[in-house]
């Protein structure tokens, strides 16, 4: 930064540089003095509310406040350590705060880690001259199931309501009334619906909120606090757990400016009450005719391994190995060397979807290279939003695209058939059919002249086709494509081809944490880790020289193949690491008629799924985040720790610990006595030497559907999940499924909104009210993944996309 654009200010007789526009407290705050404040926050705008940061300026007439005065040349400031004025205004208002301000500091939530506490003590009189009576409210009112306030409390520091408008875009909570009787209230018929209420309980500098969870739980003093990474989606949220009497008792978010900054989403914040929860898993199980019985771990794993001994005896391939998106980076790694090493298989998945080879190669073409980030979401002028709803599927990346529209610095442009969370946000939009964004890409790249998208597929055509061009063609590198996992089939090449063209950066974004860990340590078919393919022959050699002998590539491309071979009778042994096929598969039918062919389920999980309940033959119980050391690969590719918090169930092991074990009895030694050798074993193993190109864009073929609808399955951030079970107020606060169609389609059926509506399909049928709406592109229907008795993917078919019908529903 030149020496034009800085400005020297003097505060409390210390002289320093500092950029134009900045605020008198922050350049305090470089020369370690803290300036007293309530209202203030460093990443919501200025507001001077609390009039608690008074400091003397010299030369003007009166007192200024701190958080909204900005340096000026040869400004000299003088803060309550240098100014009787500056104090004695402190004093005042601290003074005036208390007139009304209940004295419960010991029953307070905020006891113990209290601005007010601290600053009465450090800044206040020891004595009060109110000897009235106190203003009193009703309490505490519920801002909303999760959240509650307790109006006496308040400061009126707007920091509640500044967040809720300025940094997550839920303004139903407001100040209303004037003077002495403003307060902190929300609009009888809006009530305040956000995925991020939890942050205003955080940044509140008194106990006015609180949460329903840790009200009379705790205190800051009685609690243990470790380091930690969220994995509630692939967002890598840092987060402080704190427990009591080895119980999670509360889990805050943790300063990360280069990720969530200092907020969370309320999945990642109050989701952690599974780890108690009546359907945790504590003991080995195995089942004894139609019941699951407890055993020790010495049955289970002799169980285990006789089964998969019998099972390789006929062949490798005859042991199928599914993993899901709570594993970590290093159990990720041991599961694919336990099951390419020691099992010698190729069915191997990590993914929910059924997305065919072409995924494949495009993910193998991304491991390797440098992916976009936050700070690039945030600072770049264009970003293409492919298949995505940022707020339901990886929050704070919502957070940060809408910092970067509320800051002017991004033209947002949604792709695919429903915008979204985006709705507010975009400045162009390409509208597309479910599956079918490689065409808006492709037709992109055609006219930005990507050679390798010239004759790439269908035709697309927009009206602000040119407008997006063209921004991209002038934001060049500085651009940044975003492709969330439901983007069709070769959405994510196609984008990878636009990025190079530009050297712009593009990112997948999937919904699950150990999505990108599970990439790397290559738990998809025909891959190894480090964007390794196991059909070549030097790839193999790569691998070969660290884990062994290698299988030869199978014949499957995605889980759908998998499946399918189980259904089969070709799978013998179906080993599932934290995952559940009846609930997340693409296909739940699919899933069943597997799991009722294959002849051994061993499942290894937290929580009682329902593919254990109905079939799993071997149950080996594993720890969660919160009881293990580990790291979790967020979706920019950012590797993140975390600490043990609480202890596990006493005979709970982590998944490595499980594979070591197992692989044991197998006859084979994975060379693992803690993390640090699994780490080493990766660091060793690396990277491919030179990613692969990006593969060919194939598009889905377009076909007739007649008078059906296309289905659009979307998972809502807070759904059926096991791992939620027991929060309950987290999940009263979840939305109620809708079905959701356009307003022309609706029309043409004879339905409003509200209307209780039936969509059919591969002889399910799903009932749920209607939403109509404009945003989601005709012929279309979507509804939740995983939010209803009946799942919504329950009506996908196979590879190719699907439709249905939608009807009013018959009374029953």
């Amino acid at each position: 930064m030149s020496t034009d654009d800085l400005v020297d200010v003097t505060i409390d007789g210390k002289a320093l540089s500092v950029p134009k526009g900045t605020l008198v407290i922050r350049a305090a705050e470089q020369l370690g003095i803290i300036v007293p404040r309530f209202c203030d926050h460093p990443l919501l705008d200025p507001i001077g509310a609390c009039r608690q940061c008074v400091v003397e300026v010299e030369g003007l007439p009166k007192p200024m406040m701190a958080c909204t005065t900005t340096c000026t040349p040869d400004m000299a400031v003088k803060t309550h350590l240098t100014s009787e004025l500056a104090r004695k205004g402190q004093e005042g208002t601290l003074e005036f705060l208390l007139v009304n301000h209940p004295l419960d500091c010991p029953m307070c939530d905020k006891g113990g880690e209290c601005p007010l506490q601290d600053q009465a003590l450090e800044h206040g009189a020891n004595t009060s001259r109110f000897v009235d009576e106190k203003r009193r409210y009703d309490k505490p009112v519920a801002v909303s199931e999760q959240v509650l306030l307790d109006r006496e409390r308040c400061v009126l520091c707007a920091r509640c309501t500044r967040f809720s408008e300025q940094i997550s875009g839920d303004p139903f909570i407001e100040l209303f009334e004037r003077g002495a009787l403003e307060q902190v209230a929300i609009y009888e018929d809006e009530p305040y619906e956000s995925y991020f209420s939890g942050n205003v309980i955080q940044i509140c500098p008194v106990g006015a909120l609180t949460s329903a969870d840790y009200r009379f739980k705790a205190r800051p003093f009685d609690m243990r606090s470790a380091k930690s990474t969220c994995t509630g989606c692939s967002a890598g949220c840092s987060l402080t757990v704190q427990s009591r009497r080895g119980e999670v008792s509360r889990q805050l978010a943790r300063t990360n400016m280069a990720v969530n900054e200092e907020w969370s989403c309320d999945k990642g914040r109050f989701g952690f009450h599974a780890l108690t929860h009546a359907t945790r898993l504590t003991t080995p199980l195995l089942r004894s005719g139609d019941e699951l019985v407890e055993a020790d771990w010495g049955q289970a794993l002799v169980a285990a391994a006789d089964a998969i001994t019998a099972a390789t005896e006929k062949g490798g391939d005859r042991v199928a190995v599914l993993t899901g998106g709570r594993v970590a980076d290093e159990d990720a790694w041991a599961v694919a060397r336990y099951a390419r090493a020691v099992v010698g298989t190729d069915r191997v998945e990590s993914r929910n979807r059924f997305t065919g080879p072409e995924e494949t190669a495009a993910l193998q073409a991304l491991v390797g290279r440098e992916s976009a980030t936050y700070a690039d979401v945030e600072n770049s002028p264009v970003t293409l939003v492919v298949g995505l709803d940022p707020r339901e599927e990886v929050p704070i990346l919502y957070l940060r695209l809408r910092k970067a529209w509320r800051n002017h610095t991004a033209k947002l442009v949604p792709v695919g058939p429903r915008m979204g969370s985006l709705a507010e946000l975009a400045w162009r939009r390409l509208a597309t059919d479910p599956g079918a964004e490689a065409a808006a890409l492709a037709a992109v790249g055609r006219q930005l002249g990507v050679a390798s998208l010239a004759e790439a597929g269908q035709d697309y055509t927009a009206p602000v086709l040119d407008d997006v061009v063209d921004a991209l063609r002038e934001a060049g590198s500085d651009a940044v494509v975003l492709v969330g996992e439901r983007a069709g089939v070769g959405a994510l090449a196609a984008a990878g081809r636009i990025a190079e063209h530009l050297d712009a950066r593009v990112a997948w974004v999937p919904r699950s944490a150990g999505s990108r860990g599970a990439l790397a340590a290559g738990l998809l078919p025909g891959l190894l880790p480090g964007g390794r393919s196991l059909a070549d022959e030097q790839d193999r050699a790569d691998v070969e020289a660290v884990w062994g002998d290698l299988p030869a590539r199978g014949d499957e491309a995605d889980l759908e193949d998998v499946l399918t071979a189980c259904s089969k009778g070709n799978v013998d042994v179906l080993h599932l690491v934290g995952v559940d096929p009846l609930r997340e598969a693409a296909s739940p039918e699919l899933a069943a008629k597997a799991l009722k062919k294959v002849g051994t389920v061993i499942v290894q999980d937290l929580v009682v799924t329902d593919t254990i309940r109905e079939w799993a033959d071997v149950v080996l119980p594993t720890t969660a985040t919160q009881e293990r050391e580990g790291q979790v690969t967020d979706w920019e590719g950012r590797t993140s720790r975390f600490q043990r918090a609480v202890d596990a169930p006493q005979l709970a092991r982590d998944d490595w610990e499980v594979l070591v074990a197992l692989s044991g009895l197998l006859g084979a030694d994975l060379g693992y006595n803690d993390l640090d050798a699994i780490r080493a074993e990766m660091e060793k193993v690396g990277l491919r030497a030179q990613a692969p190109a990006w593969p060919d864009v194939v598009q889905p073929e377009v076909t007739d559907r007649g008078d059906e609808l296309h289905l659009l399955v979307q998972p809502l951030l807070l759904d059926n999940d096991p791992l939620l079970r027991g929060a309950d107020a987290l999940m009263a606060t979840a939305p109620q499924p809708r079905v959701v169609v356009n307003r022309a389609d609706a029309d043409a059926l004879g339905l409003v909104d509200g209307d209780l509506v039936t969509v059919s399909a591969k002889k399910v049928d799903l009932r749920l009210p209607l939403q109509v709406e404009d945003d989601l592109v005709a012929g279309t229907v979507l509804v939740p993944a995983d939010s209803t008795d009946v799942p919504g993917r329950s009506l996908l078919p196979a590879r190719k996309g699907g439709t249905v019908t939608l009807a009013a529903a018959q009374e029953a």
